[in-house]
């Protein structure tokens, strides 16, 4: 089955700020045909990369990740803004468009060795999955694969990943 999901996801204008055109993805979240058809093929595209565990990205990328994780059957872990895991973890800063933030993973969330997939629900820039694939390799597990519902062409973070097995579900330009 195939579906544009571009035809679904809902353009929001001067959203968070004048200029900005948000994809919002609750739209997509509210046609379970939609939603069903993303986790399908996530789990079709990275099904033979011998994934152990799906790490998703706050907090878009637990929508995704977790029911992906499930349909696997594999494990499912966070990585959080700061202050919101309980446990020993680790931190990786990144840089934005005016200043600096952090993402933070529990230590014991991937396993040496283990392979991993990464899940979020947009690539803009490129920083927080960046930051997030710092956390995997700190770890010392392998980022096998990485999946966005949607990629934002014009920012050009997919430069960012070009090391690694990128799946988007769709491609929609930054400024439509």
């Amino acid at each position: 089955m195939t579906m544009d999901l571009t035809k679904i996801i809902r353009n929001v204008p001067d959203f968070p700020k004048e200029g900005i055109q948000f994809k919002d993805i609750s739209t997509v979240l509210q046609n379970p045909e939609a939603f069903k058809f993303c986790i399908d093929q996530f789990a079709e595209k990275f099904k033979d990369l011998g994934i152990t565990t799906i790490l998703g990205a706050e907090s878009r990328g637990f929508i995704f990740g977790a029911p992906l994780a499930h349909k696997m059957g594999i494990a499912f872990s966070m990585i959080r803004k700061p202050g919101k895991l309980p446990y020993d973890k680790i931190s990786q800063s990144y840089e934005l468009e005016y200043g600096t933030d952090s993402i933070e993973i529990h230590t014991d969330a991937v396993k040496e060795g283990e392979k991993v997939l990464l899940v979020d629900d947009l690539l803009a820039t490129g920083g927080t999955i960046e930051a997030c694939i710092k956390l995997v390799e700190k770890l010392g597990a392998e980022v096998a694969g990485v999946g966005f519902v949607i990629e934002l062409l014009g920012l050009d973070g997919i430069e960012k990943l070009k090391d690694y097995n990128v799946v988007s579900l769709c491609q929609i330009e930054v400024d439509e």
